[in-house]
């Protein structure tokens, strides 16, 4: 018996509520609660009569904690789902501190007014420090550990695929196929094609910003920070085929690098199209990718958020989107005396997807993880107080959960390497 709040209903919470309503013996009791209460009271009409879970809905703004203290209170969970907006993190981790409840999330806080000046004080200052410019980072969330230990609950971070079932790859290449681990790429392929001319596949102001972003890798204990988009790979990805690839910076080579020392380099790319990227640059050559609010016709816009108003929803992909993602980690390393090189990695079926959950593969493959992750804490697998990301887990129990969910790991002994 459990009772969890998911805060959130876009296409990725759309998929871990429907995933949660599949393992009905472990979700037996869910609210849905959205800053639009309309969107959660259509799912649940659109689950009923199909699982055991019982479903109910609230209203909340996730950026004041007092509603959020609110609802928690009201509903008493035994695990906070917030699968709202990396924006929301803070408030989100403060209500269940306040309540004294559970949490988990599927990315790392970042602000939503790059601007603030007491934020911007203390990115300039990380940045010096760290050597890396990009806007998200744990920094924030890994503060709250001393408080998560004393209260006795836990907090799981980036519980989505990269991050999330990356780090869950590289524990287990840990655990069972190396002594030692040398270097581990993190390779993100999207081969699906959905026939607009531009738009993207998860929150456009976190996707843009991402992606536009320097890109940044790990090497031997120090960033490395490049240009955006300077450092291009070509890598032929089972099921899908020869892809560009581009390095970027991502949230889970920070935690990783904590969490195997040993390892020399750690590198994430992510594969584009150059319809993609031309469309990108020239919105970001004109302005439309800032996140400082300008004037228009009297009224103040954020240009950002203006241009996420007028490409496709994400969550309205999924019916027009076919082909396959291919994401997973290349580690070298060692194993008993010898070199060895080792790769593990799902292919998801963008339209097997929609048929099953009524979304793309993108938001299956982050709500999945998440459905997971929540299973593996309310089952009491990886609980222990205070803030944790995935790899710091034990990954089997996992892994064994995503293979019967619908994201089976495969593997390949050996693999080609990323130059």
């Amino acid at each position: 018996m459990s009772r969890v709040l998911v805060i959130g209903c876009g296409g990725v919470a759309n998929v871990a509520i429907r995933k949660c309503c599949q393992a009905d013996d472990v979700f037996t009791e869910m609210c849905i609660a959205s800053r639009t209460k309309s969107k959660c009271d259509d799912l649940a009409k659109a689950l009923e009569g199909k699982t055991a879970t019982k479903i109910t809905t609230a209203q909340v703004d996730a950026d004041d904690v007092e509603q959020l203290k609110k609802l928690i209170t009201d509903y008493q969970p035994d695990l906070v789902m917030n699968i709202a907006l990396p924006y929301q993190d803070l408030t989100i981790m403060d209500a269940c501190l306040a309540c004294g409840v559970n949490y988990m999330d599927t990315a790392n806080y970042e602000p939503e007014d790059t601007d603030d000046p007491e934020w911007r004080a203390i990115y300039e200052k990380r940045c010096k420090e760290q050597g890396f410019s990009a806007y998200f980072d744990y920094s924030w969330q890994w503060a709250y550990r001393e408080k998560f230990e004393k209260a006795g609950l836990t907090a799981l971070l980036g519980c989505g695929f990269d991050p999330g079932v990356t780090q869950a790859y590289c524990a287990y290449a840990k655990k069972h196929e190396f002594d030692t681990i040398d270097t581990i790429d993190i390779l993100d392929c999207n081969g699906g094609d959905h026939g607009y001319p531009f738009a993207t596949n998860f929150n456009p102001e976190v996707n843009l910003r991402e992606v536009s972003a320097p890109g940044s890798y790990m090497e031997n204990g120090k960033w490395v920070e490049i240009p955006a988009m300077s450092i291009k790979r070509e890598y032929n990805f089972e099921d899908v085929g020869q892809k560009d690839m581009y390095l970027l910076h991502h949230e889970e080579i920070e935690s990783l690098a904590q969490n195997i020392p040993e390892v020399k380099r750690i590198r994430f790319f992510m594969t584009f199209g150059q319809s993609y990227l031309t469309h990108m640059r020239c919105l970001e050559n004109v302005g439309m990718l800032s996140t400082t609010p300008v004037m228009f016709e009297g009224h103040e816009i954020v240009p950002i958020k203006f241009l996420k108003a007028l490409l496709p929803d994400p969550a309205s992909l999924g019916p027009r989107t076919h082909g396959k993602t291919n994401i997973g980690c290349i580690f070298t390393g060692k194993k008993d005396g010898k070199e060895k090189t080792y790769y593990i990695y799902n292919v998801c079926d963008h339209q097997e997807c929609y048929r099953e959950v009524e979304s793309q593969a993108i938001s299956y493959t982050t709500g999945v993880p998440a459905m997971c992750g929540a299973m593996m804490l309310l089952t009491g697998k990886w609980n222990k107080p205070g803030v944790y990301t995935v790899e710091e887990f034990d990954p089997d129990p996992f892994l064994d959960a995503l293979d019967r969910y619908g994201l089976p790991r495969r593997e390949n002994h050996n693999p080609v390497l990323v130059d």
